[in-house]
């Protein structure tokens, strides 16, 4: 009898002692488990961080701080020099007059009859002041009078000095006669003196309508 509950109280022994081994590897992969999943919640916390700090967020910041605008232009009579004046001071642009290397005379007559020969045989007239480079601007505004129907000769010889290839052309003018069909004569010979750079639609408008100019720039986003 001794023999028989000594044989049972061993086999209980066995039992829970197997049992026991068995639940081990259970705890162990809930463990491991545990481990990778919070692996995977860092890391898909991490990479967005990372998205919103970027440097190519960055670098297009700073290209859009960099840009530069010139004013440049042409001025005979005073009144384009009056509208670049103000736009420049509009855009804070850099402002630039364009000199001839023989200036046109004082008399309207001549200078007149000077200008017509020149835009019948597409003259470039020289310029005494060009800048060796305009790579430094972005957006360039090019003012003029209406000479002959058109921009005078010597906006050619500016325009096509320079390699315009992805830069922003913003033509302005103003004459006597406001004639509409006489400017958008002389946007043509921008956009054809202009390679490679987009002309955009011009300014036409009288130096003293400044509300008109104020428009103008503001809807082209060229106001700073």
């Amino acid at each position: 009898m001794f023999k028989k509950i000594l044989g049972l109280m061993m086999t209980a022994i066995m039992f829970f002692a197997l049992a026991a081994c068995g639940q081990a590897p259970a705890q162990n992969s809930d463990t491991q488990a545990s481990s990778d999943s919070a692996v995977i919640s860092e890391s898909s916390e991490t990479e967005p961080s990372k998205t919103e700090t970027s440097t190519p967020a960055e670098g297009e910041q700073t290209e859009s701080a960099d840009s530069k605008t010139l004013v440049v232009y042409f001025s005979w009579s005073g009144n384009t020099e009056e509208m670049a004046s103000y736009i420049a001071e509009q855009t804070n642009g850099d402002l630039l007059e364009i000199e001839p290397e023989t200036a046109y005379p004082a008399d309207y007559n001549e200078t007149g009859d000077i200008a017509k020969v020149e835009r019948d045989e597409n003259a470039r007239p020289e310029i005494a002041n060009l800048p060796s480079s305009v790579d430094e601007y972005d957006t360039i505004l090019v003012g003029y009078p209406i000479w002959w129907h058109t921009a005078p000769m010597i906006i050619g010889t500016f325009l096509e000095n320079y390699d315009l290839s992805g830069k922003e052309v913003y033509p302005f003018t103003q004459s006597a006669s406001m004639d509409t069909e006489q400017f958008n004569q002389s946007i043509e010979f921008v956009r054809e003196v202009s390679k490679g750079a987009a002309v955009h639609d011009g300014l036409f408008e009288r130096p003293s309508d400044t509300g008109t100019i104020d428009t103008y720039l503001s809807e082209n986003g060229l106001i700073k």
